[in-house]
């Protein structure tokens, strides 16, 4: 007999409550490269994906495949973190990509922080750059939601409207001003990957609207605004994509750049998550 996503989302939902113990306010999401935010929390239990029922396995580098939970520091703000997520290209299903999603939802958690490593669509954004999400394209051409719907996980036809919280991106502005951050805002672009794209497939992109592009997050968004969560999208332009500069792309430039902004990227993530609980 197979298990329907909503019960397997309550096993997993229910083996973490019974690890962390505490309700948990914020659930992060962290791209390539940007692990180093989950080290920062105070009080940590960490849960290896492996012990976690139903969870997948992250199989690339800069996903270190743990859930990290803690108190933001200075704080009783409790995070939950994915230390890495998992990929469509990895040869999972959307329905085991988004399930932490879920499980995250399952636990009572209606905010949700999805952050990734993203190559520059757009030619003013410059390496280094973080990018709020003001919306997405999705061109991995399938939805998380195709299938026989459960009525358990929300509206067969969800808005999708405003995927990316208005009031979310203006606290993290004002956040990011306050601290001397530049934020950058534009349109993120999915698609399946793993290789990354033409020149030709860029010029594609930035015609169709695209500030940005990566192979995760439009998912776990969809499935997460499915389910009535508030969101954040924050993406880390790692390098240009390619044809807009001069060099080939690679994934150990995504790593470096990682480690480069790491402080930053963790004063602004601590700084917003705070103001987002403020703002209840």
């Amino acid at each position: 007999m197979t298990v329907s996503i909503f019960d397997r989302a309550q096993t997993s939902a229910r083996h973490i409550r019974e690890q962390i113990k505490n309700n948990v306010d914020v659930a992060v999401v962290l791209g390539s490269g940007l692990g180093a935010f989950a080290e920062t929390l105070e009080d940590k239990v960490i849960i290896p994906y492996e012990e976690i029922p139903d969870f997948a396995r992250s199989t690339v580098e800069g996903h270190s495949g743990r859930l990290v939970a803690g108190k933001l520091p200075s704080s009783s703000i409790t995070v939950a973190v994915m230390q890495g997520r998992f990929h469509y290209y990895e040869g999972y299903s959307l329905a085991e990509v988004t399930l932490p999603i879920r499980a995250f939802c399952a636990m009572g958690v209606k905010k949700l922080i999805l952050t990734n490593a993203a190559g520059g669509v757009n030619p003013e954004f410059k390496q280094g750059a973080l990018m709020l999400i003001s919306d997405h394209i999705n061109l991995m051409l399938i939805s998380p939601l195709r299938g026989r719907h459960d009525h358990r996980l929300g509206e067969r036809f969800p808005d999708m409207s405003e995927v990316y919280s208005r009031k979310y991106r203006q606290i993290a502005k004002d956040w990011a001003n306050e601290i001397g951050i530049k934020l950058e805002e534009g349109v993120y672009m999915a698609l399946q990957g793993p290789n990354y794209e033409t020149p030709a497939e860029v010029r594609m992109l930035r015609t169709l609207g695209a500030d940005a592009v990566g192979m995760s997050t439009v998912p776990e968004a969809i499935v997460a605004r499915q389910m009535g969560m508030e969101i954040l999208g924050v993406s880390l332009i790692t390098n240009a994509a390619a044809g807009i500069e001069e060099g080939p792309i690679n994934h150990a430039e995504v790593m470096e750049m990682g480690e480069r902004v790491s402080e930053e990227f963790c004063e602004l993530l601590t700084g917003i998550i705070a103001r987002l609980c403020r703002s209840e």
